[in-house]
């Protein structure tokens, strides 16, 4: 089975030998993909729409994978046990709707889990959920995937809220570079856009743009 470079990207954060939870997943390529090449132990792989959760254990069955994968029928992580796993991955749905499913469990109980987000939409909304709710972000990374460029970061439960600026919720700590600096210029349009519908966002901008200027 091969990833889309998105699901692989996010794939690669995961760790070695964790026992994975799959949130949102979809037909259920990482879990499997994970389980084939060795690097988790189990996996639970839960959505909330049964229609994608027939097709992951479909998937499942056909690779005689039912002992080494669960899937659950769940609003997002409502039936997981977080005891069983290790290492939680919440890919492919809004930082909003990411947000929603963090702080509806319990977040005591994600201490020394690792996280690994992937917003579609709004990735900002996601890191400003982490900084107030005690998540150390590790890695910040852009990845383009065809003609889309998608945010994938993973963290860690702390129990220390951070101190941000505007410019730390859009920019987190990407690093720009030649593969990457499309998304930059799309951000950058869209936050222009932003400060002529009235808000302020000159701060961002002006970082944005010092960003684009050095890599050239």
């Amino acid at each position: 089975m091969k990833l889309s470079k998105r699901l692989s990207a996010a794939a690669n954060l995961i760790r070695q030998g964790a026992r994975l939870a799959d949130i949102g997943c979809d037909h259920g390529y990482v879990p499997v993909y994970l389980i084939e090449n060795g690097k988790i132990s189990s996996a639970v792989a839960s959505d909330i729409n049964e229609g994608p959760l027939a097709s992951c254990k479909r998937l499942v069955k056909e690779n005689k994978l039912e002992d080494n994968i669960t899937c659950v029928l769940s609003n997002g992580l409502e039936k997981v046990n977080l005891d069983e796993v290790d290492d939680i991955l919440i890919a492919g749905m809004g930082g909003e709707l990411i947000s929603e499913i963090l702080s509806n469990c319990d977040i005591s109980k994600l201490k020394e889990k690792h996280i690994i987000l992937n917003p579609m939409t709004h990735p900002e909304i996601a890191r400003q959920f982490l900084f107030d709710n005690g998540f150390g972000i590790q890695s910040d990374i852009i990845v383009k995937d065809k003609k889309h460029y998608y945010s994938i970061f993973d963290c860690v439960y702390t129990g220390k809220t951070i101190q941000y600026s505007k410019t730390d919720l859009f920019l987190g700590k990407i690093e720009i570079n030649q593969e990457n600096e499309g998304y930059f210029l799309h951000l950058l349009n869209y936050l222009r856009n932003k400060q002529k519908s009235g808000g302020d966002f000159s701060e961002v901008i002006s970082a944005v743009e010092e960003k684009i200027n050095d890599n050239r």
